[in-house]
């Protein structure tokens, strides 16, 4: 586990260290604080998945079929490969560590219900901070969405969109609104405080 950990802090120089925000350079104490926690995570059988910061209503019963879902930041990433090694055993080395560092997209996530296969397909994603508004650079769609447990009812159909967002492209202390526009009609907005974010 040492040199596991002291890859990690050779990997990024020291930087200043903010409690919470969404890191673009994090420091070596905060790669080493992520990696440790997805060794923890595994060691507790946490799902990886658990470990991104999720929005939208919590998982629970009630909340089945309601849209949510979760940014795929610098550091969550990293706690997230670190649970995935440590669920087998292993470490990450120094490359796939400095893949996700170099990663110049945060991936938002979110999973949407509808009626139709092909409901996810052509959604819109956007995020908005202030006046601006901030355009992914790719968006990627379930093709044909899973069926739910309420099938052949409604929802009858669960989805994944994927959004790409530059990291300069936005504020990444700033309150944000992030606006989903499914192919279907209306708008799904969430709120999220980028400065709470990890």
């Amino acid at each position: 586990m040492r040199t596991f950990l002291g890859c990690a802090l050779i990997i990024m120089g020291v930087s200043p260290m903010r409690s919470q925000a969404i890191e673009l350079h994090p420091s070596a104490e905060q790669i080493a604080t992520a990696l440790e926690r997805g060794v923890a995570a595994a060691t507790l059988r946490t799902p990886p998945v658990e470990l991104y910061s999720w929005f939208g209503p919590p998982r629970d019963d009630a909340n089945e079929f309601r849209p949510r879902g979760f940014l795929m930041t610098k550091l969550s990433g990293l706690a997230v490969l670190s649970a995935h090694f440590a669920l087998r055993a292993q470490q990450p080395n120094e490359q796939e560590i400095r893949r996700l560092l170099d990663d110049q997209y945060l991936q938002v996530s979110v999973t949407l219900y509808g009626d139709r296969r092909d409901f996810a397909q052509s959604t819109f994603v956007m995020l908005v901070q202030g006046d601006r508004k901030v355009m992914p650079v790719r968006i990627r769609a379930d093709d044909t969405a899973d069926r739910t447990s309420a099938w052949p009812k409604s929802p009858a159909y669960r989805a994944k969109v994927v959004a790409s967002f530059t990291y300069s492209d936005f504020d990444p202390l700033a309150k944000t609104q992030l606006s989903v526009f499914p192919r279907t009609g209306g708008e799904l907005s969430f709120d999220l405080d980028f400065a709470a974010i990890p």
